[in-house]
């Protein structure tokens, strides 16, 4: 899979995804990651992304042209075929099965966010789609960028194990079970007896039940009816 980054802060988007599964996957070939700086396509001597905005107001506005135009160069004849998003604090939220659909896409492109926001013109050319990854506000989209990646990358096939993403939170509506792991017991708080039972149906049926009260205690929305069941 390829994924193409545009940002003004190359760095920002590349670190945090230069390490541990993300970087295996890229060294193996699984994920395409070419991050590209939008000054590239700027057309001014001081490279200028951003601009006040049309009928006033605080901050500035990442501008139109580099991002179309950056875009374009990149993409070339797969620009039609490639899914766009936009990393917006007023964007759609970015869950897990937007993650597990952006899997199969053979590439995407993701543009950074930045400033005050960016020209709407963007949307409306290129056809993109506004993605949030949480109700909060960022100093720029580069780390939002880098969580759908990470997000996206890791459901590869290859990348991790069937089973590990399987039976990983929200993979089915619910978060996941509590784990646990040697010593079986430490400063006084053991391991649950169930698990140490070598019943594997009595522990399957076990950790359901956990995820749902885990699910019923930090994401009441998920559950059915009104988050009692």
């Amino acid at each position: 899979m390829r994924i193409d980054v545009f940002t003004v802060f190359p760095k920002m988007v590349d670190a945090p995804l230069s390490d541990s599964i993300i970087q295996r996957a890229r060294t193996t070939g699984r994920l395409d990651l070419r991050v590209h700086d939008l000054r590239a396509w700027t057309h001014d001597r001081h490279r200028t992304v951003d601009d006040t905005p049309y009928g006033g107001g605080p901050g500035m506005v990442m501008k139109v042209a580099p991002i179309v135009e950056g875009l374009e160069a990149i993409l070339g004849d797969d620009l039609a075929s490639t899914r766009i998003l936009l990393t917006s604090a007023a964007g759609v939220p970015f869950v897990q099965s937007m993650a597990r659909a952006l899997a199969t896409e053979e590439r995407v492109a993701i543009v950074c966010g930045h400033y005050e926001g960016i020209d709407q013109r963007v949307v409306d050319i290129l056809g993109a789609e506004e993605v949030s990854i949480g109700d909060y506000v960022l100093t720029g989209g580069e780390l939002a960028a880098a969580v759908i990646v990470d997000a996206v990358t890791r459901l590869l096939p290859g990348v991790i194990s069937v089973g590990s993403a399987d039976e990983e939170s929200h993979a089915d509506g619910l978060v996941e079970y509590p784990h646990f792991t040697r010593p079986a017991v430490y400063r006084g708080h053991p391991v649950p007896d169930m698990l140490l039972s070598g019943n594997h149906a009595a522990v399957a049926r076990w950790r359901r039940e956990q995820a749902v009260l885990r699910t019923r205690l930090n994401r009441p929305e998920r559950l059915p009816g009104d988050g009692k069941g």
